[in-house]
């Protein structure tokens, strides 16, 4: 049944939620990874609770079902762990200038994907869907462009930081490029797996990205600065 992975997506990122803030730092340059990284998943246990309930399911006149709250949940979540990861960047940067700038280009390139996404997502089958589609995937390109190029240059002077940047962006960038994969072999794209087994891919993919990845690259980024300090 569709609703038992979107009732359990709910009860991890609640759960999730709380865990995180209560392991997390709560001083010094982590504290805001903290903060961010908890209020992900609870972003996303709102979506999975309104997608359990219905709310926003459209059912399109092909039988397929475009779930709303889980674009609004990427258009909230993924700037923030974006914001995240470029401040990240700069922990190992000499220079502390461009950050708010490197953060309003990454998150506009991101919520154009997720917007062009959705539009994807509620088009007819044929040109105009993936044509969308197509767009989304090319900002995309454009959020990985500033991830692997820029801030890693801009992480890499410091050795340990640097490290822990490229490792967390790695991991996030994997998880990332399945969800475009999801997406087309679903009911929004060709439709050759069906719609039950696509919740259950997005919220694997929804906790590896935004539970696992919270604890993992906490730990990397701890390592790393007590690292940078001795």
């Amino acid at each position: 049944m569709i609703q038992t992975p979107l009732l359990i997506g709910f009860v991890i990122m609640s759960l999730a939620s709380l865990a995180i803030y209560a392991k997390g730092a709560h001083h010094g340059p982590l504290r805001g990874h903290t903060l961010v990284h908890a209020a992900v998943p609870f972003i996303a246990a709102t979506a999975y609770l309104a997608m359990y309930l219905g709310v926003g399911n459209l059912l399109k006149p092909d039988g397929s079902v475009t779930y709303v709250a889980r674009y609004l949940d990427w258009t909230f979540t993924t700037p923030l762990l974006l914001a995240g990861v470029v401040s990240s960047a700069y922990l190992g940067a000499r220079e502390q200038e461009g950050q708010a700038g490197f953060v309003a280009a990454i998150v506009t390139l991101d919520v154009v994907m997720i917007v062009t996404g959705l539009v994807a997502s509620l088009a007819p089958y044929g040109t105009i869907k993936w044509v969308f589609f197509a767009w989304s995937c090319a900002a995309f390109a454009g959020v990985l462009y500033l991830l692997w190029k820029p801030l890693a240059a801009l992480a890499g002077p410091t050795a340990a930081v640097g490290g822990a940047y490229r490792k967390n962006v790695g991991f996030l960038s994997v998880l990332w490029l399945i969800y475009p994969v999801v997406f087309a072999i679903g009911p929004e794209g060709v439709w050759t797996v069906s719609d039950a087994a696509t919740v259950w891919a997005f919220l694997i993919l929804d906790v590896l990205a935004k539970v696992v990845y919270a604890f993992t690259s906490e730990s990397s980024l701890r390592t790393a600065l007590a690292r940078r300090g001795a």
